[in-house]
Formats: C-alpha cells, structure tokens, sequence
C-alpha cells in the first residue's frame, strides 16, 4: 500500500514507469532475497515492513539474507503505533483492570497476533517481559482470523496495529486500553501510552520503509530519498495515510541505518528471551 500511494508521484518525479511488483511469502523473506540479488543500480527497491529488516532473520534459521550487509538503507516512509484492545463488551474496561486480573491469574488472559513473530505477537511478549505479568499466546493464521475471534470473544485481547483496528474501535466493537506510541494519537486522544502507564520499555511502532540492493551509489540513494520523502508529504498523500494512523518519518539513509541496527538488536533480545520461534 505505501509502495502503491508514493507510485505516482515518483513516476512523475523520475519520468518514467514504477512498477509495484509484490513477492509475499515466508514472512517477507522471498521479496527480501529478491532485492538482495538484484543489481545495485537504482531500478530495484525493496519496500517492506520492519519484518524482514529486524524480526525475520532472528526466527528463520535459512532467511537467505542479512539485512546488515545486504541492504542500503533509504528512508523509513510511515510508522503506526500497536494498540492493546479488547472487544467493546468486555469485562476489562481500563487498562488497570486487565492487569489486575493478570496478576491474579497467571497465564489466564489470552492474546491473539496474526501470526508468532509477528509485531502483535512481540509487542505482547515485551510487554509481558517489561511488566513480569504473564499471558498465553494465541497466533492464528493472520489478521482476519485474530479479529474475528477477538470480536466473538474467543480471546481476551491484543495489541494490533492502530490502522487495522480503528475502524472497529470507531464503532465500539473494540476497547481500546492502551497505545504503544511516544505521545497519545490523535485518532485515538482518551488513550493513555504505555509509558503514561509506567511502561518505558513498550514504546513500539510498526513501520514500513525503502531500501536497495547494497552498493547503490550515493546521489542515487539521496535523490530516491528525497523523492520518497516528497511523495509521502504530497497533498494528495499525506491526509489519507494520517486519516489511516500512520505518521510520516522521512529519515535519511545514515537515520534510517543507525535506527534499523538499534531495532535489530531490541528485537534479536525479545525473540531470544521469549524463546520466540517461527513455527
């Protein structure tokens, strides 16, 4: 999506056609080795998540990759807070409520993620790992199948990401307790953060960004950056992704490799603490 919404702008920024060409499978794996084996000459991008970038390579044993040696960074695009929600009827009308249940039943509260290793999945895991409250994971076979069991009251909770919940959250079909973003969203005001709530450690975006193939020559990694940065920030591009949750980041290369290697390494002790596997 955020590779289809900058498209037009870059086509007309460079004068010539992009093509959006999608290779999902094996947690971004797929589309990651086929980036890395592309040549390093500006007409290869890779767009992603921060799976492939910080997470993938800690639970795969064979990615096929490494996204330290493999990758020139470009920019960080978006990033969106997780939210931690619960159905609209829910018992856990606060945050505080949850908790205290948790604390008195260890394990009990259930929380569903689209998958394990998953920014769902380990954004429950940190938070259990900051707090020393304990939960059971609940994965399921993506983001539908989490939501529809969250709804029907089949699990407690979970932490999803603000632009996949708040339609439901709108309309009152999810509670939400808590946000994972260094100040309150907009869209959601009456949503205390997690460091509001005493937990420093549980500060957590999910983002999606731009990279090359490594060896991509320096002025055409500063004019595809600025470009990018420029199509996020189009009148016709901004308001649509903020109405959907996302803040605009727009680093630069040296921002966005500096952050990767400090995600990289926050995640590699939260999956190997949390004894965290792909499968």
């Amino acid at each position: 999506m955020i590779a289809r919404s900058v498209q037009p702008k870059l086509q007309e920024t460079f004068k010539q056609t992009f093509v959006v060409d999608n290779k999902p499978g094996a947690g971004g794996a797929i589309g990651a080795v086929a980036a890395k084996n592309a040549k390093a000459d500006g007409y290869t991008i890779f767009v992603s998540s921060l799976g492939p970038f910080v997470i993938g390579p800690h639970l795969l044993k064979n990615s096929g990759y490494d996204p330290i040696r493999d990758y020139d960074y470009i920019t960080v695009a978006v990033q969106a807070p997780n939210v931690l929600a619960v159905r609209g009827d829910s018992p856990y009308k606060t945050f505080a409520d949850l908790t205290k249940f948790m604390k008195a039943n260890p394990e009990k509260a259930t929380f569903a993620s689209a998958g394990n290793g998953t920014s769902d999945h380990l954004t429950a895991v940190l938070f259990w790992q900051e707090s020393g409250l304990t939960g059971t994971h609940v994965p399921y076979k993506g983001g539908a199948p989490a939501m529809a069991d969250l709804l029907g009251g089949q699990v407690d909770a979970t932490f999803m990401n603000i632009n996949t919940g708040y339609t439901q959250m709108k309309a009152g079909k999810l509670r939400p307790l808590a946000i994972t973003s260094a100040r309150r969203s907009p869209l959601l005001p009456d949503v205390p953060t997690m460091e509001e709530l005493g937990f420093k450690g549980v500060t957590v975006y999910s983002w999606q960004a731009f990279a090359a193939p490594k060896g991509l020559p320096a002025d055409i990694q500063a004019k595809l950056r600025d470009a990018v940065v420029a199509a996020l920030n189009d009148p016709a591009v901004k308001p649509k992704l903020l109405e959907l949750g996302f803040e605009i980041v727009g680093n630069t290369p040296d921002q966005f490799t500096a952050f990767q290697a400090q995600e990289y390494a926050r995640w590699k002790k939260v999956i190997e603490v949390g004894k965290i596997t792909a499968d």
